[in-house]
């Protein structure tokens, strides 16, 4: 009897300290988890040495429970951003459901802006002008940093593309330089970047004029009559040859198309190199042909020597406009 109680009772002292040992490592647990959670939204990472090796232990932390806006105001470093936000009327909406990835500019870089430039944006008056570039900054959809060093740009809520550039470890959006990452809320996940990035501000026929390459075509929209419509809201996607390429066609040709009596010729070539729609690069080597606003299809074609429109090699792409963007070809495509 007594060799029984003896051995009960050393399997009982056993058991005790095993619970002991779970108890004492799930309060251990616990208590991580809690400090993490308090610092962090996300996975926390503890480590532990067993025989001289380090392991590492992941636990979940408790989700981010502010919004982008709530976020923001409350890191501080946001304030001239949370002004713009307000001035626009976009608090409602970036304190929506979501999710949005926000490309947020510290308070240093709305001052690098010119004297009286923030000013002037948060007047009524200016409203759309700010609701323009504040949702430049933004992309719908949870993007990490993970994912933006994968694509070379990025469609912003504004529409227009937000160009990504990496190097040498170092992320820059529209030549803003990404300074933290992955800051998580409840609705989507900041970015914070050191300047203002801003949409292009020229339409198409103006952002053609300032690039000095295109005075034949400039020529050709205002015989036909097209300069105020590709001025209009659109957007609109153009294959715009040079005048290298307009220079390729048959001698007196394009004299001969600028004749009032070619007009509704001269129309028809024209919209045949316009499209509906902002038509970015990454859409276009995806297509096999585009219809035209002239009615008619253009081939589209990759091939080894790159990305064809009919018989015009596309020389650059994605040259941006506030109503739509350009791709620049080496020859006229003819309907």
């Amino acid at each position: 009897m007594n060799v029984y109680w003896v051995r009960v009772s050393r399997e009982m002292s056993f058991e005790m300290k095993k619970l002991t040992v779970l108890i004492a490592t799930g309060l251990l647990v616990v208590a991580a988890s809690a400090e993490a959670g308090s610092k962090c939204n996300g996975t926390a990472t503890t480590s532990r040495s067993v025989r001289g090796t380090r392991v590492m232990t992941s636990f979940v932390a408790h989700p981010a429970d502010k919004d982008i806006v709530d976020t923001a105001v409350g890191a501080g470093s946001f304030k001239t951003l949370v002004a713009a936000v307000k001035a626009a009327g976009l608090v409602e909406t970036l304190k929506g459901e979501g999710p949005f990835t926000v490309f947020a500019p510290t308070d240093e870089a709305f001052a690098k802006l010119p004297k009286g430039t923030v000013e002037s944006l948060l007047k009524p008056e200016n409203k759309a002008k700010l609701q323009a570039i504040l949702t430049y900054h933004v992309v719908s959809g949870k993007v990490m940093a993970a994912d933006v060093v994968k694509v070379t740009g990025a469609v912003s809520v504004q529409g227009q593309q937000i160009d990504v550039v990496v190097k040498d470890g170092k992320v820059k959006v529209d030549g803003a330089n990404v300074v933290k990452t992955d800051i998580s809320c409840s609705n989507g996940v900041i970015h914070v970047i050191d300047s203002v990035i801003l949409p292009a501000d020229k339409d198409i026929v103006d952002t053609a004029v300032a690039a000095g390459s295109f005075k034949t075509l400039a020529a050709a929209l205002t015989a036909a009559g097209l300069v105020e419509t590709l001025k209009g809201e659109g957007p609109f996607t153009v294959f715009a040859p040079t005048d290298e390429a307009f220079a390729k066609l048959p001698a007196g040709t394009v004299e001969s198309l600028l004749l009032p009596e070619n007009r509704e010729k001269l129309i028809s070539i024209l919209t045949y190199h316009v499209v509906s729609g902002r038509v970015l690069a990454s859409d276009v080597v995806k297509l096999k042909s585009a219809k035209t606003v002239n009615g008619k299809e253009a081939r589209i074609k990759l091939s080894d020597k790159g990305v064809m429109v009919d018989a015009a090699k596309v020389l650059a792409t994605d040259i941006e406009a506030s109503n739509g963007v350009i791709h620049v070809i080496d020859s006229v495509i003819l309907p």
